[in-house]
């Protein structure tokens, strides 16, 4: 009978010799190996995909320099907690004991206030942060923190390294080793993981099972009809996730607040991250909804940052309010279809002349070259308004931006025909 601890678990690496991937940053001679081996780590941030590494290298590094270690999750974790540890790290302090590593898995989960919190410790010195994160930490770390860290990032890991993951696993795991299976095809193993060692080893966990059960080999067949047997298995990073997520777009794109605010609450109770729904809703406010309502990105916009303040549970009644609204909202993807057909004319056409009397004349020289020349200041007429050519020659009366079938824009629409007359055909 299996072991109840899965094996990614029982394979975390107990060395750095034993630990697999990411050489650029903990092969011989690399920049972290380095700080290791002298016993001089800073605060750092591990960023990269899931299933990589983040959290095992981690551990490894308080291993390595027998340091305490503290880990906590963004997730689960708040302010609370995170001075619990502080406080710990005071107290070892007082007693001359190493300083600790405090490890927060998803960092990018926690809401600025939370973050400000770890501020002191790390400038005092009472703890070495290492923060794990998905996402870019530009945008999700606060500036403060983040100029306090090292920022190491983490790759995906290749078929070289999931192959030696796997080798590894057949070697050293005791029920592997009790029950061994002939794999006579890998690919289907690797590409079902993609990338993450994590998933790997979990999905290989689960073929080894059901080979054993039935006495055959390991073939990419056997692979693939197992993993459709067991969907929830990766389902909730893997193809449901999307899945989900192109629903939940799509309904508040149709214009059904039931359905939308449904797929919110299949991604909160799927644990997805709030900050990846309010990113979404931003796009959205634009591509789908645009001049018909630009009240929707204001609203997007500031669903965004107060998801980012508050953090769980509350931000769900953020996310629901706009969701509700963004999909009640009237639609246009013309501003979208606009830029669409811009870039293309832009490769099409290639670089063509700014027109003289549109270029800045900064010097003499450039004035004298007509730089500016003719150029009609558009408030110095009536109605802020004066017709004059502001594409190229060759690409004169271009419609490129057709507003959509919607009050806000039809009103858009008669203000340019009044101003255009017949040059775009509005």
């Amino acid at each position: 009978m299996a072991t109840p601890i899965p094996l990614a678990e029982r394979m975390r690496p107990k060395s750095i010799s034993a630990y697999i991937g990411q050489q650029h940053i903990i092969g011989e001679g690399a920049v972290l190996r380095n700080a290791i081996e002298q016993g001089n780590i800073p605060s750092m941030i591990f960023w990269g995909p899931p299933g990589v590494g983040k959290t095992s290298l981690a551990l490894l590094i308080a291993n390595e320099l027998k340091r305490p270690f503290f880990s906590l999750s963004a997730i689960q974790s708040g302010v609370k907690d995170i001075r619990e540890v502080i406080d710990k790290a005071e107290k070892l302090r007082n007693f001359n004991q190493e300083q600790p590593i405090l490890f927060i898995d998803e960092i990018h989960r926690f809401s600025k206030s939370q973050q400000d919190s770890l501020l002191g410790a790390v400038e005092r010195g009472l703890v070495t942060l290492i923060g794990a994160t998905t996402e870019n930490p530009s945008f999700e770390v606060i500036s403060a923190l983040l100029s306090r860290c090292q920022v190491y990032v983490l790759e995906h890991l290749s078929e070289q390294d999931l192959r030696a993951i796997l080798d590894q696993a057949r070697e050293y795991d005791s029920y592997l080793r009790e029950h061994p299976v002939e794999i006579e095809e890998y690919e289907a193993l690797f590409r079902l993981s993609g990338g993450d060692g994590r998933k790997l080893l979990n999905v290989f966990e689960l073929v080894v099972q059901a080979a054993q059960a039935q006495k055959t080999k390991i073939t990419n067949e056997f692979v693939l009809k197992q993993v459709q047997q067991n969907m929830a298995l990766y389902d909730k990073t893997g193809e449901q996730h999307y899945d989900i997520i192109s629903a939940f777009i799509k309904s508040i794109r149709g214009s059904d607040p039931n359905a939308a605010v449904y797929w919110l609450a299949r991604m909160i109770e799927g644990g997805e991250d709030p900050s990846f729904i309010a990113r979404r809703l931003l796009i959205l406010a634009s591509e789908d909804i645009g001049n018909a309502n630009p009240n929707a990105l204001l609203l997007a916009n500031n669903c965004f940052q107060a998801v980012n303040v508050i953090g769980w549970p509350e931000s769900r009644i953020i996310l629901s309010q706009t969701v509700t609204y963004l999909a009640s909202s009237a639609k246009s993807n013309a501003s979208y279809e606009a830029i669409n057909k811009a870039q293309a004319l832009v490769r099409k056409s290639g670089d063509l002349p700014v027109p003289l009397h549109l270029r800045n004349a900064p010097t003499k020289l450039m004035k004298q070259l007509d730089y500016g020349a003719e150029y009609k200041y558009a408030h110095a007429y009536p109605g802020n308004f004066v017709q004059q050519e502001f594409f190229p020659d060759k690409l004169s009366g271009t419609l490129l931006y057709d507003p959509g079938n919607n009050a806000a824009e039809a009103k858009l629409r008669e203000s340019l025909k009044s101003k255009w007359k017949d040059k775009y055909g509005y």
